[in-house]
C-alpha cells in the first residue's frame, strides 16, 4: 500500500564518497569514463550501494494458498457476525502479495458484511483513506450510491438500539392511606423543585426505592439533593423528561450534567436520551475531543460512536491532533468496548496503517500496535499484531523487545518473522547464527524466494550469488537480487551486464529503486540523457521522490542532469514520443511526455496519455493522478467529459462513464469518446449480444481524427 519501511540495518550510506553536486555540476568530458579509469571504480561503488531488503509488517504465510482456501472455506460455513473479521484476515494476506486491488476488495467485502454499526464505520472509513483521490473528484461521483454509503456519514442512533422499556420499568411500592404522597420536593440550596412523586420514581430502581420503599425520603415531601452535582436547571429538566419522556431545547451543558446525574442513579431511560441528543451535536472534531471523555466515563455508547464516527472520517489529519491520538492510545478494554463495541481488533489495525504511512518510527505507531495487540483474539490477528510491532520496534532499534515479539509471532506460527530474528541476530554481531536460522527454515518448509534473499545477506561471493539467483527464480518480483547483482557488476565495470541486470526487473515492474539505480549507473556513465529520461520517470511516478536515502529531491537532481543536455523543441518531442510509444517503450515514453509538460504543449492530452502509460505499467495511483490532472487542463467540454469517463471507469464506475461518453459524443464525435463507450458498454454490459454494438463503436471511432499510435491500439482491439 502506502507504508515505507526503510532499512536500518544497512550501516553504509549511499551517499558516502558522493556528492551528486559536484558530479554533475562540470563540464561534460571532465570527468573520467568508468570504462577506461580504474581510479573512479571506489567512487562509483560508494554511491551506487544496494541497501538490504527491508522486513515488510506483513502478514506472509508460507502457502498463499492453502491460507486463502482455509479462508474461503471458513466463510461459507462462520456466523454472519465473523465475516468482517475474515475479510479483513483476507486483506492482510493480499497485503502480504502486494495485490492492491484484491486488498480493495477484501475491505468492500468486509465493509458488506459488516454486522454491526462499528464494523461499517470502520471498515467505511477504511474504505475512504484507500479512496482518498476519489475525494477530489467526489462531484463526479455525487450519483453513486455506492460511494455516498461509504463517504457519507451513519446515523449512528438509528443502529444503536436499547431495550429499555419507554413506559418505565421500575414498579413502584404502593403505601397505606395518608402515606401515600402525590409530589414530592427536591432542594437545592435555596431552591425548591416539585416533581410528581410516582413518575419521577419510574426513572430508576434508586428513585423507586428511595421515593415508595423503605427509606426515610419515601415519607417526606422535602428532600434535599444539594450534594449530587446538579443544578436547579437540571433537575428540572428532569422532572419535566419523567412527564413527558423528551429532552428539547436543552443546552448541551445542561446534557452533560444531567447525563452524568442520570448514570450515577441509574436512570436508563433518561441515560440514554441524553447519549442520543449529545450525539446528535457532534458536529466537529473540537466536539468529538470534548465529548469523547464524557462518553466513555458515563459508559455512552451512542455519543462515543458519534465521536469515533468524525475521527476516522478525518484520517489521516487527525492523527495529527495529539488529543486525539491520546484517546486511542490510552483506551483501555473496556473504554474500547463502548467505543468500539467488539470491532476493536480492525478498528486499530486501521489506526495502525494510518500511523505507519504518516511515521512508521513514532510514538503514536507504538502505542496504536499495542493496542492491537491487545484486541487480538485470534492466534493470526496475534501473530500479525506481534510482527507489525516487532518491525516498528526494529525500525526504532529497541533490538530487545523487536526480538520477544518476533519471537512471539514465530511461535504464534508466522515463519516470515526468523527473519526480522536473522537481522537482530546480524546487528548484534552473530552472522553465522542468523545464516543458520535461515538455513534451517529453507531445509523444514517448502522454501520461498524471500527466505533465499534473506539468507544472502549472512554469507558472501559465490554462495550469496546463488542465493540470490535462486531468490529470482522462486519469486521474480524481488528487488533486491536484481539491484544487488546488478551493483556488483557495475562496481566490476561489466557496464553491459549490469545494465541488462536492472532491466530485467525494469522490463515488468517499474520499481522506483530500481529505476534509481540505474540513474545512478547513468550518471557514473555521463550518459545524461538516459539518466534524464529515469529520473524524469521516476517524477511522473513519485514528485516528490527523494533519492540517495531520502537525502536528496529528485527533482534538484533532474535540474542538474538537465544542464548537460541540449534542449529538445516540441516538433523533436513528438517524434521521440512516436518512436518510443511505437517500440514500447514506456519509461521513455513517460520522460518524454514529463519533457513536454514542462513546454506550451497542449496539457491535457498528455496527462491523458501520460496516464494509459501507467495503467500499461500497473501503476493506478499514478494513472489516476494523471487524469485528475488531465481533466483539470482540458481543452474543451467535450474533452473534459471523456476525461471524466475514464476516472469514473478506472474507478469502477463503469455506467457513469458510459454516460460521460455519450455526452461527450453529443457535443462532438471524437475518437476518445466513441473508445470509452466502446470500453465502458463491454464492461457494463453482460449481454452477450452487445459485443457487435462495440465493434461498430469501434469503427466509429477509427472514423474520427486521431494520432497513429491511438488508432493503432484501436485496431489491435478490433482484430
Amino acid at each position: 500500500m502506502r507504508t515505507f519501511f526503510p532499512s536500518d540495518s544497512c550501516k553504509e550510506s549511499q551517499l558516502n564518497g558522493f556528492n551528486p553536486q559536484s558530479w554533475l555540476q562540470v563540464e561534460r568530458g571532465k570527468l573520467s569514463k568508468l570504462s577506461s579509469h580504474n581510479s573512479s571504480s571506489s567512487s562509483i561503488e560508494s554511491f551506487i550501494k544496494v541497501p538490504e531488503p527491508r522486513i515488510l509488517p506483513n502478514y506472509k504465510p508460507v502457502d498463499y494458498v492453502e491460507v486463502l482456501a482455509q479462508i474461503h472455506e471458513e466463510l461459507e460455513l462462520c456466523p454472519l457476525q465473523e465475516r468482517s473479521s475474515l475479510y479483513l484476515l483476507q486483506f492482510q494476506v493480499f497485503k502480504g502479495l502486494g495485490e492492491a486491488k484484491l486488498m480493495r476488495r477484501s475491505l468492500r467485502k468486509a465493509w458488506q458484511k459488516a454486522s454491526t454499526v462499528h464494523e461499517k464505520l470502520v471498515f467505511g472509513a477504511w474504505l475512504k483513506y484507500e479512496k482518498q483521490g476519489e475525494e477530489l473528484i467526489a462531484d463526479l461521483l455525487i450519483n453513486c450510491d455506492k460511494c455516498l454509503q461509504e463517504f457519507g456519514p451513519i446515523d449512528i442512533a438509528s443502529h444503536l438500539q436499547t431495550d429499555i422499556n419507554v413506559a418505565g420499568s421500575h414498579e413502584t411500592v404502593s403505601m397505606s392511606g395518608d402515606q401515600v404522597l402525590r409530589n414530592v420536593v427536591f432542594r437545592i440550596h435555596e431552591e425548591k423543585i416539585e416533581c410528581d412523586r410516582q413518575k419521577f420514581a419510574a426513572l430508576s430502581a434508586p428513585f423507586s426505592a428511595m421515593l415508595n420503599g423503605s427509606f426515610m425520603e419515601s415519607l417526606c415531601e422535602d428532600i434535599d439533593l444539594s450534594e449530587n452535582n446538579i443544578s436547579p436547571s437540571g433537575l428540572r429538566i428532569i422532572s419535566d423528561f419523567s412527564v413527558t419522556g423528551s429532552l428539547n431545547g436543552v443546552t448541551p451543558n445542561l446534557l452533560l450534567e444531567i447525563l452524568i446525574f442520570a448514570n450515577k442513579f441509574c436512570c436508563e431511560r433518561l441515560k440514554d436520551a441524553c447519549d442520543r441528543k449529545l450525539a446528535s451535536l457532534v458536529a466537529s472534531r473540537e466536539d468529538a475531543v470534548e465529548l469523547m471523555g464524557y462518553a466513555i466515563e458515563e459508559n455512552s455508547p451512542v455519543l462515543a460512536v458519534s465521536c469515533l464516527q468524525v475521527f476516522l472520517r478525518e484520517l489521516p489529519d487527525c492523527l495529527n491532533d495529539e488529543r486525539v491520538v491520546e484517546i486511542f492510545s490510552h483506551a483501555n478494554r473496556q473504554h474500547r468496548s463502548i467505543m468500539v463495541g467488539l470491532a476493536s481488533f480492525s478498528l486499530y489495525c486501521l489506526l495502525s496503517e494510518v500511523a505507519m504511512n504518516l511515521d512508521p518510527r513514532s510514538d503514536k505507531t507504538v502505542c496504536f500496535l499495542e493496542r492491537l495487540l491487545e484486541s487480538a483474539e485470534t492466534d493470526r490477528q496475534r501473530l500479525l499484531a506481534f510482527h507489525q510491532l516487532g518491525c516498528v520496534r526494529l525500525l526504532r532499534k529497541e533490538y530487545d523487545e523487536a526480538e520477544h515479539l518476533f519471537e512471539a509471532a514465530v511461535n504464534a506460527g508466522h515463519i516470515y518473522s526468523i527473519a526480522g530474528l536473522a537481522r537482530l541476530g546480524y546487528i548484534k554481531g552473530h552472522k553465522l547464527w542468523a545464516y543458520e536460522k535461515l538455513n534451517s527454515v529453507i531445509s523444514s518448509v517448502t522454501p520461498l524466494g524471500w527466505m533465499y534473499q534473506e539468507r544472502s545477506l549472512y554469507c558472501e561471493g559465490d554462495k550469496r550469488w546463488e542465493d540470490l539467483e535462486k531468490a529470482t527464480a522462486l519469486d521474480p518480483t524481488l528487488s533486491y537480487p536484481y539491484m544487488y547483482r546488478a551493483s556488483s557488476l557495475m562496481t566490476k565495470q561489466n557496464v553491459e551486464a549490469a545494465l541488462a541486470e536492472i532491466n530485467r526487473i525494469l522490463g515488468f515492474k517499474l520499481a522506483l529503486e530500481c529505476l534509481e539505480l540505474r540513474f545512478c549507473f547513468f550518471l557514473a556513465l555521463e550518459d545524461y540523457q538516459a539518466a534524464l529520461c529515469d529520473v524524469q520517470a521516476i517524477l511522473t511516478l513519485s514528485p516528490d521522490y527523494r533519492m540517495f536515502e531520502g537525502r536528496v529531491a529528485a527533482s534538484q537532481l533532474h535540474m542538474l542532469v538537465r544542464e548537460h543536455i541540449d534542449n529538445w523543441t516540441i516538433a523533436d518531442c513528438w517524434l521521440q514520443l512516436y518512436d518510443r510509444w511505437s517500440s514500447v517503450d514506456d519509461i521513455g515514453s513517460l520522460s518524454v511526455i514529463y519533457q513536454m509538460l514542462e513546454s506550451d504543449a497542449p496539457k491535457g492530452v498528455l496527462y491523458f496519455r501520460q496516464s494509459l502509460l501507467l495503467l500499461r505499467l500497473n501503476c493506478p495511483e499514478a494513472a489516476m493522478r494523471s487524469l485528475q490532472l488531465a481533466r483539470q487542463h482540458a481543452a474543451s467540454d467535450h474533452e473534459r467529459l471523456v476525461y471524466e469517463g475514464w476516472i469514473l471507469y478506472d474507478t469502477s464506475h463503469c455506467e457513469e462513464g458510459l454516460r460521460k461518453a455519450e455526452e461527450s459524443i453529443q457535443m462532438k464525435r471524437s475518437f476518445e469518446a466513441f473508445f470509452l463507450k466502446a470500453y465502458a458498454l463491454a464492461d457494463s454490459s453482460q449481454d452477450s449480444s452487445c459485443s457487435s454494438t462495440v465493434v461498430s463503436l469501434l469503427e466509429d471511432a477509427l472514423k474520427c481524427p486521431s494520432d497513429r499510435l491511438r488508432k493503432g491500439q484501436c485496431l489491435k482491439v478490433l482484430t
